[in-house]
Formats: C-alpha cells, structure tokens, sequence
C-alpha cells in the first residue's frame, strides 16, 4: 500500500499547476490555495473514505474561502466538510469524503478558486492509492489514535474522524473544549516494550470553517494516557457558524501529520455563536 498521498494529486491536473507546485518562491502572502488527494481507505461497514488535504502556499498569510463556487465538492452537497479556512502551507488529510461500497470508478472533485486560479482536484479509488489510514501501518501495525468527546461515548478514528455535538457560544466568552484522545503505544518503543496501552496523545486545534476569528487558549495540548483527556477554550470573535477540527497525533507524528497516514485522527465540533 502507498502511505504517500498527494502533492503530485496537484501535479498532474495541469502543466501551470505543476509549475507553480513546483518553482513558486515561498511569500508571506499574496499566494493561492491548492486542494490535494491523499488517498482512501476502506471502512468497516464496506463504505470508503476518501482523504483530502491542501497546500496553502503562503509562509503566514491565512485564506478563507467560503463554501460555494469557488469552493464546493461534487457530486452532491457543496459542503461535504471540506475546511473553509486555510492555514499556511501543507496540510495533509484534514477531511474525508464517504462514499458507498459500489462507488467503482467515479470521482469526487474538490474545487478551490482563488486569486484568478481554479483548481480542481479527483479522489478515487484506485487500488495504487489505498492508505494505512485504520488498519495498521504496514510493517509496524501502528493505528490512528481514538478519539472521543465523551469519556464513554463512541470513538473515531483516521482522518474522517468523528463529528462531536453541537455546541453553542457567545461572541467574546470562551467556549470550554474538552477531548478524550487515547493510544494503543504501538509507535511509542518504550510503551510498546512494556506492553501498555497508555501512551500520550498530541493534539492541535483548528479553526475549519466559520467567517471570524477565532483564539484557542492553547492550540497544542497533550492528552497523557491513560484517560487521555484534555480542555482547552475556543474564544469567537463574530457570530455565525463554525466548525473546529482537532487533529490527535501519537508518537510518530507529534509535530504534525505527514504523509503516511496512519497516526493521526480529525474529530470536529460545530459550534453555533450569537452575538
């Protein structure tokens, strides 16, 4: 199986892409956004999961890019969780699309306008880009942390991850955040060894969708096992609505999620803000 997704996903669907991909200077702003093709993994129901990510290439420059025309998935509902928040540069596997079990040689394109430039990128199932995203890394067996918002409640794992409740707040107040991030050790030697399944989880969170600001507390956080619970805040700067991706990384990616998309987990939170 390839671990590797995607930056060639931008490569090949034109030769202004590629070179842009390829030969653009890193700016501080003023630069496009390109959706990426990570690759799919099949799910335990017979469904596949099919993972997006992007490359924003500006060194610090935040994008958004409301849902609409020049940023929808298709077929289907324009939004199908993709982010409309861009955080600067590379970022892999920040949402799945789920499709069913027949879904054979179709594609679901991820389409992004900005600054003059549309892209439009194809998932698919093809067999050379099926990912270790839940069954075990090949070779080290390693699996994606499990994630949950309740301490009993049901987990996700990968990166179509788990959607949480639905949450309210009120522009300015903070919005307490609390997740359970637990991991099996496997890409932790020393727990591993002992045979214990308590590693530490990190976590970050993200802004994904909404139209203003938003401050966590503290972005970075760990979820040390065995419970693996962490809190942190979420401070809105405008009403509207908005959705917050958490990304929990064991130990082989803890400073961030690469390309082999086997150790890490998204879990989301809608959060409704009133004025």
């Amino acid at each position: 199986m390839l671990g590797w997704g995607a930056l060639m996903a931008a490569l090949i669907t034109g030769s202004s892409a590629a070179q842009e991909v390829q030969l653009a200077p890193v700016r501080a702003s003023g630069q496009s956004v390109t959706p990426a093709f990570e690759g799919w993994y099949k799910n335990a129901d017979g469904t596949f999961s099919i993972s997006f990510g992007y490359f924003n290439r500006n060194a610090i420059e935040q994008i958004d890019i409301p849902i609409g025309s020049a940023n929808n998935v298709s077929p289907g509902d324009a939004n199908q969780g993709q982010p409309t928040h861009f955080h600067p540069r590379r970022h892999w596997g920040v949402f799945a699309v789920r499709v069913p079990a027949d879904f054979g040689d179709k594609k679901v394109i991820w389409t992004i306008a900005v600054r003059g430039k549309t892209y439009a990128i194809p998932g698919h199932l093809r067999p050379n880009w099926e990912i270790d995203a839940l069954q075990g890394e090949a070779g080290s067996g390693n699996t994606p942390p499990a994630v949950r918002f309740d301490s009993a409640g049901a987990a996700g794992r990968g990166p179509a991850g788990i959607m949480g409740p639905t949450l309210t707040a009120t522009v300015g107040k903070p919005l307490t955040l609390t997740v359970f991030a637990t991991d099996d050790g496997t890409a932790d030697r020393s727990i591993a060894s002992e045979g214990r399944m308590n590693a530490s989880v990190s976590l970050m969170w993200f802004k994904h969708q909404g139209v203003g600001a938003v401050t966590f507390a503290s972005a970075a956080l760990q979820a040390p096992g065995p419970v693996g619970k962490a809190t942190t805040s979420a401070t809105f700067a405008e009403p509207g609505d908005y959705v917050l991706r958490v990304r929990a990384n064991d130990a082989s990616g803890v400073d961030g999620a690469g390309h082999a998309q086997c150790c890490w987990t998204n879990a989301f939170v809608r959060v409704t803000v009133t004025p």
